[in-house]
């Protein structure tokens, strides 16, 4: 990877947090891979995620088999209308600029009540802390509380590496960057704009 392209490590956890899911990626005893995209926790060098018990994915891990997982921030199509060489010299073409971090490691499946209901718990109160008046797993009845979790498996990962790679144009010249930013802040698109603001 490209040292300017390389998401340094206190970033990409910072990146996982704002994203919170993920694709959980695992391959089967039939050789092919499954995916399942998860809300998530990491914590240290652990990653806990939760799935729903009909979700056929869970029931093809085997406990401490390899998995990769992959988050993925704003992402953009780059039009080479955007550049202030296409004017120069036409010497360009499209791509895509994306933030996105890889983590790899050894996964486990959790069916006890205990660990599904704290992982719940975790999750809502970190979705929800940011509310003025934030909902809380006891908030609702208990009994109704038991009954969701019997309807969902915990998985975690360890986490052996992770990578985070930012593609924002950082090979291109002042003057490119500069049209790519204007450029994507004009589409209206949403996801464009936070592109922008992470090129900025």
């Amino acid at each position: 990877m490209p040292r300017p392209n390389e998401i340094p490590p206190d970033d990409a956890r910072a990146l996982v947090a704002e994203v919170g899911a993920g694709e959980l990626i695992t391959v089967g005893t039939d050789g092919f891979p499954t995916a399942t995209r998860l809300p998530l926790l990491w914590e240290g060098d652990r990653v806990r995620l939760h799935m729903a018990i009909a979700n056929p994915h869970w029931r093809t891990i085997a406990d401490d088999s390899p998995a990769l997982l992959v988050v993925t921030g704003a992402e953009a199509y780059l039009s080479p209308s955007f550049y202030a060489s296409k004017r120069e010299h036409g010497r360009v073409v499209p791509t895509w600029n994306y933030s996105a971090v890889q983590l790899r490691g050894r996964i486990t499946v959790h069916q006890d009540a205990g660990w599904l209901g704290e992982q719940v718990a975790d999750l809502t109160d970190l979705n929800e802390s940011e509310r003025d008046e934030p909902w809380a797993v006891s908030d609702a009845p208990a009994e109704f509380i038991a009954q969701q979790l019997r309807a969902i498996v915990g998985i975690e990962m360890v986490v052996a590496s992770f990578t985070g790679k930012a593609k924002l144009s950082q090979n291109r010249s002042d003057a490119d960057r500069a049209g790519v930013v204007e450029g994507l802040l004009t589409t209206g698109r949403s996801r464009d704009a936070e592109v922008a603001h992470r090129m900025r």
